[in-house]
Parts: structure tokens; C-alpha cells; sequence
């Protein structure tokens, strides 16, 4: 199976977990993208959505979803991401897409965490992916020594050769070459700059549960 053959068949088993008449937090990425279009097929069984990030939320609406604020939202049952790497433990890397600090917002509020992902996320160690640290942008310089100190190199993240923004107005620093063997703790330090906005590491409060494709098929992983 190819690579997108994966991650369509963890988004569409993902639908077990969607609460009808609820409403269903939505990540961001190409994992949860296949998610979102399958959503769509059953959006007269659900309430409506959160939305991680302003290219999700126009995603939902062109499939006719209502987008809602998370304001008004008190709780959900469900949060459905995908994750740049996850381990056995359900601590994960996000935010190749920019999105995670809504992306941990909008987790923070549902009461279940459900993960897709395909069999090529699932390490033993987090960190061969770049950790993605949203950082003010007047904060830039002084971040990065900070992230250095810590081990491994913090590089600006460009798009079109200009300094990537999130939908929050901040910069992207990836923190590259740094293996992390306790993420909770990293999580908290990293947090604890002054500057940062959040760190890509979804450790403290990680996945409940990971459906994960592999080409024996979709495994869930429960923590």
C-alpha cells in the first residue's frame, strides 16, 4: 500500500470514533485531510466541528460542515490528528504543518485524543523529526540560543524564502538533532521560554488512543 492508501484507510477507520449529534475536533495536515473528506460523507450525522487551523477549517466548510469556535464550545468527545512521530508511550511530535498550538488548544478541551497515522510515525525515540517551537517573532534570536542549549540546532522555518507564519502571527523555529528521551520534561522546559508559544511536543497530555496503517492493515494502539 502506498503511503496515502494508509493514511485514507486510518481516516476512514477513524469515523468509528466520531459521536453522532456531537461535535468532533479536526487537526491539521495531510493525515487528517483524508480524515475531514470522509467526514463529509457523514456530516448529517454529527453537529458540526473545530477546526485546528484556518486551512482545516475552509476544508470542513467546502464539505458543507459547520465550523465552529472553540469559545463557544465547553467540551467534545473526540479530537482526530495525525502526528509527525508517535511513540509506543503515545507521546508525539506535531506541527510540520504550523498548526500546533491550536492544534493543542483544540486537543486540550476534547476528552479522548484519537491519532492517525501511518506505520512509518510510530518511533521508539521522538526527535529524527525536526521539533516545531512557535515563537514570538521579536523572540527569535534569543529563543534559539535557548533551543541550542538544549542540544541540536534551531532553524527558522522559510516559505518562499521568507519566515513561515502560523495563523497566529508567530514564527516557526524546528529544533533539529536533538533526541528526546523524556519528552514530558522537554515539553515543560521548552514551555517555560520566555517567547515560545507552545512546543510541538504532545507528551504531558499525548494520545489516548493511535489507529495506525500498516500493510497488514489499520492497528489501534491503546495508552
Amino acid at each position: 500500500m502506498t503511503q496515502n492508501e494508509l493514511k485514507k484507510a486510518v481516516a476512514l477507520a477513524a469515523i468509528s470514533y466520531v459521536i453522532d449529534g456531537e461535535i468532533v475536533g479536526v487537526g491539521t495536515g495531510s493525515t487528517a485531510n483524508f480524515f475531514i473528506d470522509e467526514l463529509g460523507k457523514i456530516k448529517h450525522r454529527i453537529k458540526g466541528a473545530v477546526a485546528s487551523s484556518e486551512a482545516t477549517a475552509e476544508r470542513l466548510r467546502s464539505h458543507g460542515i459547520n465550523v465552529f469556535d472553540l469559545n463557544d464550545i465547553a467540551s467534545m468527545p473526540v479530537y482526530i490528528d495525525g502526528a509527525d512521530e508517535i511513540t509506543h508511550q503515545g507521546a508525539m511530535i506535531k506541527g510540520g504543518g504550523a498548526a500546533l498550538t491550536r492544534e493543542k488548544i483544540v486537543a486540550s478541551v476534547a476528552e479522548q485524543f484519537v491519532c492517525i497515522a501511518d506505520g512509518s510515525k510510530l518511533v521508539e525515540t521522538l526527535g529524527a523529526f525536526p521539533l516545531p517551537v512557535e515563537v514570538i517573532p521579536m523572540a527569535q534570536a534569543v529563543v534559539a540560543r535557548k533551543l541550542a542549549a538544549l542540544g541540536g540546532q534551531a532553524r527558522l522555518r522559510l516559505k518562499d524564502g521568507q519566515p513561515l507564519l502560523t495563523d497566529n502571527g508567530n514564527i516557526i523555529l524546528d529544533l533539529v538533532g536533538c533526541r528526546i528521551v523524556d519528552p514530558v520534561a522537554l515539553e515543560e522546559q521548552i514551555n517555560n521560554i520566555v517567547g515560545v508559544v507552545t512546543v510541538g511536543l504532545f507528551a504531558g497530555q499525548g494520545a489516548d488512543v493511535c489507529l495506525l496503517g500498516t500493510a497488514e492493515g489499520v492497528k489501534t494502539l491503546m495508552f
